[in-house]
């Protein structure tokens, strides 16, 4: 059995975000550094939930390495499975913050980011089998070699939690045609899917929740997650819909809350709660993560989720 409760795989980043709120990149004097990338957030998520996690990523071999080791210990994450690439530098993600809803990524990911170099030699697939959770995101479907890497860690696993996060960023895809076929070979692997109203879009042609939820539980999932913005969230499971209401925030960076929705996913999974539980509970961490600068740095306790939920009934 892995001594591990949750293994993500796949996207790191060092982020750097701008401390002038409302300004162009051009005109921003002071950035904040933080840990990012889908993959990472969620495995800091769910250990400042209290759950044991690790996240398998490649970094480079430059100073960004050793910080990105770094902040995961700090942050109570297993580090043992981020390797090193010798030729390829750690990514740099930098953004604009526009709130409430406008926040462009410029990410430094050339030639090649390290974590899309990930092999077939850099897993544990002992571990990773064993694991309770295990959580991939979409963009390491994107380019070899680690597409054909996650899809056979995803092959590897034949009983608990599986989750795929679409993670739809089409500035690291070829075509939406290529983004559909390889999510949907990913999704026949998995327990769980979840996305935003684009990214279930892009795998089964619709955005409308209802239908989209439907069209991925014939894909073989058993809960279907559709995250609907300012709309709230859909759950769909063979016995029915679960809706959670949105929670309302002051918007600071909406950038990190779709990760913080995510650790917050994993814990509500393995805590074995109903899908309505799951889906307020992530979307409460996921509002109070929008409402913060950083992504990373600022995932909520579960005290500080609790207490929003029980704020936001009592208004």
């Amino acid at each position: 059995m892995s001594d591990l409760e949750v293994i993500t795989m796949g996207r790191v980043s060092v982020d750097l975000y701008p401390e002038q709120i409302g300004v162009p990149l051009a005109e921003v004097k002071t950035f904040a550094k933080s840990l990012g990338g889908s993959a990472t957030n969620v495995a800091v998520a769910a250990a400042r939930l209290g759950h044991r996690s690790a996240v398998v990523t490649k970094v480079g071999d430059d100073g960004f390495g050793p910080y990105v080791r770094a902040a995961l210990e700090g942050f109570g994450v297993d580090a043992r499975y981020v390797d090193t690439d010798p030729d390829l530098r750690t990514p740099l993600a930098f953004c604009e913050i526009h709130p409430p809803d406008d926040f462009p990524l410029l990410f430094y990911r050339e030639p090649k980011a390290p974590d899309s170099n990930i092999g077939a030699e850099d897993l544990d697939l002992g571990e990773i089998s064993s694991a309770p959770l295990f959580w991939i995101t979409g963009t390491g479907l994107s380019e070899e070699p680690s597409r054909s890497t996650t899809l056979g860690a995803l092959e590897a696993r034949s009983e608990g939690i599986t989750v795929v996060d679409l993670d739809y960023r089409p500035m690291l895809w070829n075509s939406r045609e290529e983004t559909e076929r390889w999510y949907r070979e990913a999704l026949k692997h998995a327990t769980v899917g979840v996305g935003n109203q684009e990214e279930v879009e892009v795998a089964v042609g619709t955005d409308d929740p209802h239908e989209a939820s439907a069209a991925l539980l014939d894909l073989g999932l058993e809960l279907a997650v559709v995250k609907r913005g300012p709309d709230g969230v859909l759950a769909r499971t063979a016995e029915g819909l679960a809706e959670a209401p949105p929670i309302e925030v002051d918007v600071v960076n909406g950038l990190g809350a779709g990760d913080a929705f995510g650790g917050a996913l994993c814990h509500a999974l393995l805590s074995g709660w109903d899908p309505e539980r799951t889906i307020r509970f992530a979307n409460a961490a996921g509002a109070i993560v929008a409402s913060r600068l950083a992504c990373a740095d600022d995932m909520p306790t579960e005290k500080e989720v609790e207490e929003l939920l029980e704020r936001s009934a009592n208004v």
